[in-house]
């Protein structure tokens, strides 16, 4: 591998290449570390028989208890861990809808954006010299778009948030807007996980049940608006520049 990036024309000893092939190198072992030593700890199972404790300390150090929440899932989400629906569900339970969507709105943006900068500082040189094309073709749908193209990709289900904060960190959008456009697509499907884990009686029926048990037919509305959101938003937009055009 170090040949092969010793050959990249935009990653020669110059550029700096050995100290981010490291840095990417002890990123991922961070977050193996952290998977290796969570994986347990933040299985349904465990949170489950924990939950007298944990309510305790809501009670005793709510504002720890936040910050702690914010920053698990801050880890979770820019080292791309597994489990970030099952943790927004549990802090929907934890907090209730409104304290739970706020840690999880801003959790969810904030590991976005680690993703974001790594893709960026990290791979953007050495992808760009491989797939210049595909990003070159991202880079013009996003000018063209403009911040719907990003807002789009939030509210589409089918497409893992990994990728997307992976991908766009290594095209020309600005990383404010990346912020804001990832902090607003992603609210509607963040208000629906936390609402639907608000709803649970205890994490143990969350364990026994798993995330299928708590779907309704309301949650599978919101999911379906949330699908149809990007094109209703896109067509009235159309409708009112063609309108301000006219006049």
């Amino acid at each position: 591998m170090v040949d092969e990036l010793q050959r990249s024309p935009g990653l020669q000893p110059g550029s700096g290449w050995i100290k981010k092939v490291l840095l990417l190198a002890v990123v991922a072992g961070i977050g193996s570390t952290l998977y290796w030593f969570l994986r347990d700890v933040l299985s349904l199972e465990y949170l489950a028989s924990q939950e007298a404790q944990m309510r305790a300390w809501q009670v005793d150090s709510p504002m720890i208890a936040t910050m702690v929440a914010l920053v698990v899932y801050i880890a979770v989400a820019g080292l791309s861990l597994p489990g970030a629906t099952a943790l927004t569900l549990v802090y929907g339970w934890y907090f209730g809808f409104w304290h739970g969507m706020l840690v999880v709105s801003f959790g969810s943006t904030g590991g976005a954006m680690v993703a974001f900068l790594i893709s960026r500082y990290l791979l953007r040189d050495w992808v760009q010299n491989r797939m210049q094309e595909r990003l070159r073709r991202i880079d013009e749908a996003f000018e063209r778009e403009g911040a719907f193209y990003l807002f789009t990709l939030r509210l589409v289900p089918a497409v893992p948030f990994f990728i997307i904060n992976a991908v766009m960190g290594l095209t020309k959008v600005r990383a404010t807007t990346f912020w804001w456009v990832s902090q607003l697509g992603m609210l509607p499907g963040t208000a629906a996980y936390v609402y639907a884990g608000s709803t649970v009686p205890s994490l143990q029926s969350l364990a026994n049940d798993g995330v299928a048990g708590i779907l309704s037919w309301q949650m599978l509305l919101a999911f379906a608006i949330i699908g149809v959101l990007p094109l209703a938003i896109k067509r009235t937009v159309t409708r009112f520049q063609s309108h301000s055009t006219a006049c």
